[in-house]
């Protein structure tokens, strides 16, 4: 069985990537773990993830906390708001499959776009909460 957190990595880029609202924004499926030499802006990447164990005494489980960065160009932070805008209700607390664990539940739970220092990029952060079961 796969490791939790590369299962739902594996899950959330599948999701994002059949997601036409999203591909259009992006202008493809541009969702990274790394990302390609002179990648076209706009693009997601995915970012830090920790892993708490969250087991209790009949129960395995883990708490993943994900964070996706939203990176564009452009005169405004709207294009940015936009795409993160798409990301958080194609995640925030749907049902996704996995393959040997169970979704107990995905939540957004911090949500940030700022203009990089000395860039034109603008930058939006999306941190969601998951926790996760193995099945049985």
């Amino acid at each position: 069985m796969a490791h939790p957190s590369a299962e739902l990595q594996t899950t959330i880029v599948s999701t994002l990537t059949r997601d036409p609202a999203l591909l259009a924004r992006l202008g493809g499926p541009k969702v990274f773990d790394r990302v390609p030499e002179r990648a076209a802006f706009p693009y997601l990447t995915l970012g830090r993830t920790a892993v708490v164990d969250w087991s209790t005494g009949t129960e395995d489980g883990a708490e993943h906390i994900l964070t996706l960065h939203v990176w564009a160009k452009g005169g405004s932070k709207q294009e940015t708001y936009e795409i993160m805008d798409v990301v958080s209700n194609k995640l925030h607390d749907q049902a996704l499959l996995l393959a040997g664990h169970r979704l107990v539940n995905l939540q957004l739970q911090f949500a940030e776009a700022r203009q990089e220092p000395d860039s034109p990029a603008y930058h939006g952060i999306l941190r969601f909460r998951a926790v996760t079961e193995p099945l049985a």
